[in-house]
């Protein structure tokens, strides 16, 4: 069993899949649920005569935090670049499904619970989207757990965590956006289509994917912080994410609304809003975007220390 103090002390970016999900709940509250002694692999990938893992690249559980129960779900990208898969998918949607159940139960048994003692969903994506593998079935995986992210809404609150080396594109850039809070480090990377799929489909001149300070300024945590499509940044260390989730689960369900992106009439205007900006400032460079958000230095806030990026930047408002 690995070390739960370490793990806390361990950079979130370089840590895998398992140890994030023991170190984001309580010491020694994480159980494992279908892990790799239950041999659940992608069918696909055997009839391929590709290598298969046991977990197929995902760990999913349940834990603690404080009193709240806390189902995790955990991508492994070192798995075909966490790639989601028939097998994961039905992993992430049984697991969501099962805090539903869970908060169902609760609820008939005992309808005063406390919010801080009703189930949360944390899902710590480090995904490309879907696994080209398996095709349709791939895509439906991402359908099925974007349909089990609204059966939980106003019911059990479900919180992405994007800090690891793929960061969460494809599909899953879409399904992370369709969750109730997006906490990121600021080696986090979140968007839909990657830098070597845009560098591939429109050019070197349009997107130059080796160039890893326009790659982060681009999709990287401290942009997705300005543009409001994370809530909350924070320092790359498992018990910096712990922390900023463990802060969450002291809400109550009403006041994840207020931090969603997506999902009501009021955010497409807001996003509307957006599109317009983009058409009336033409930005050829995210800090053009930083620049219009009141941020005079772009260059200097980019390149500063992170608590100094947190207490000056100055967000876009639409």
């Amino acid at each position: 069993m690995p070390n739960w103090t370490k793990i806390q002390t361990s950079s979130f970016l370089e840590s895998n899949a398992r140890d994030r999900a023991i170190g984001l709940v309580d010491e020694g509250s994480f159980v494992e649920l279908i892990g790799p002694f239950d041999r659940f692999c992608s069918p696909h990938l055997v009839t391929l005569g590709e290598a298969v893992e046991f977990d197929d690249g995902i760990v999913t559980g349940v834990g603690k935090i404080g009193q709240r129960p806390v189902f995790v779900i955990s991508q492994e990208g070192r798995f075909i670049g966490g790639s989601v898969g028939e097998v994961g998918g039905a992993k992430m949607v049984g697991t969501i499904d099962q805090a539903i159940a869970f908060y169902d139960s609760l609820i008939a048994e005992f309808p005063e619970l406390p919010d801080a003692q009703r189930p949360l969903v944390a899902i710590s994506f480090e995904t490309g989207g879907v696994r080209l593998h398996e095709a349709n079935a791939g895509l439906l995986a991402h359908a099925e757990v974007m349909d089990a992210i609204q059966r939980a809404r106003h019911k059990v609150p479900i919180v992405a965590l994007i800090g690891s080396r793929i960061g969460c594109f494809g599909g899953m850039g879409f399904v992370a956006a369709a969750t109730d809070a997006i906490i990121m480090s600021e080696f986090g990377r979140l968007g839909l289509t990657g830098p070597e799929v845009i560098e591939q489909e429109m050019g070197k001149d349009e997107f130059d994917s080796s160039n890893r300070a326009l790659v982060y300024r681009t999709t990287g945590g401290r942009h997705k912080y300005v543009m409001g499509d994370c809530n909350f940044l924070v320092d790359d260390t498992v018990a910096s994410f712990r922390a900023q989730l463990t802060e969450l689960t002291l809400l109550p369900i009403a006041e994840f609304e207020s931090l969603r992106r997506i999902g009501s009439e009021a955010l497409v205007e807001k996003q509307l809003r957006g599109v317009a900006l983009a058409v009336t400032i033409a930005p050829t460079d995210s800090r053009d975007v930083w620049r219009y958000a009141g941020n005079n230095d772009p260059i200097g806030l980019a390149d500063g220390p992170i608590a100094d990026f947190r207490k000056t930047v100055k967000r876009l408002v639409l």
